[in-house]
């Protein structure tokens, strides 16, 4: 039988073990041209030593296409994610974000596993902390996301991801406006002095179902997304209108000019 004093000590260094062995190397960090463990530590709010300590490295050199575990809460992509929501959710930079998973375009897909920089976790949960608070920029209905997501692909198909957006946070500028109808459907439906504001609404194109991709392009600027940078005005740069062109440009993403 365990004398009462020793079986604490047991039970102590038992705990202590435990403790010890919940500590998570949830993710896997692919090191990039750049990287240190100084870098790479401050990424994922740990330090070089302990990178060094858990990876088994001799010294402190690390190399491009080295793969280093690190400590990190992982997200899986769920349909309709984007990196921009993800990176709302989580309170989290979006460069942050890529950058812990060297991904520099906006290809997610559900089922894909993400690392969550600067959040370290002892067991890996992938809830993320603040979901509750994330709040979109305006108020809408999922016929207004749809609505809004018809006209980014109607628009904006064929160009890049983020012109996509750059259509959809026009809508969303326009409604925080006091120069325009204060909701989506009547902003995009808006016709003034006899001229439709959006041409999809005029030729019908508006109807077509929107894509995915503009499904998610029309959320991110929804959630504070705005690669416009506050436009109001959205054309190609084909178009001849003096008036358009004379407006000051705020941003040029593919073929899509913005303009105040």
């Amino acid at each position: 039988m365990i004398k009462s004093k020793h079986l604490k000590t047991l039970l102590a260094t038992l705990t202590l073990s435990l403790t010890l062995s919940t500590t998570v190397l949830a993710g896997n960090y692919t090191v990039a041209s750049g990287d240190s463990l100084y870098k790479v530590g401050k990424l994922f709010n740990t330090s070089a030593d302990t990178l060094i300590k858990n990876n088994g490295i001799n010294g402190s050199t690390i190399y491009p296409g080295q793969v280093l575990k690190v400590p990190c809460d992982t997200y899986t992509v769920k349909t309709g994610d984007s990196l921009y929501l993800i990176s709302k959710k989580y309170g989290v930079n979006l460069y942050d974000l890529r950058k812990a998973n060297n991904k520099w375009d906006n290809t997610i897909y559900p089922g894909q596993s993400l690392n969550i920089p600067g959040k370290n976790s002892n067991a890996g949960n992938s809830t993320p902390s603040n979901q509750s608070t994330q709040k979109p920029v305006i108020n809408y209905s999922e016929s207004d996301l749809d609505l809004l997501a018809r006209l980014v692909t109607a628009e904006a198909q064929n160009q890049p991801y983020n012109a996509q957006v750059a259509v959809a946070s026009v809508v969303v500028n326009r409604v925080k406006s006091s120069a325009f109808p204060n909701n989506i459907s009547s902003v995009i439906h808006q016709v003034i002095n006899g001229y439709y504001q959006f041409t999809p609404v005029l030729n019908g194109w508006i109807n077509k179902p929107a894509t995915e991709t503009a499904k998610k392009a029309a959320k991110e600027a929804l959630y504070g997304a705005d690669p416009s940078r506050g436009a109001l005005f959205y054309f190609d740069d084909s178009a001849t209108n003096k008036w358009l062109w004379s407006k000051p440009i705020t941003a040029r993403i593919g073929n899509m000019v913005y303009v105040k």
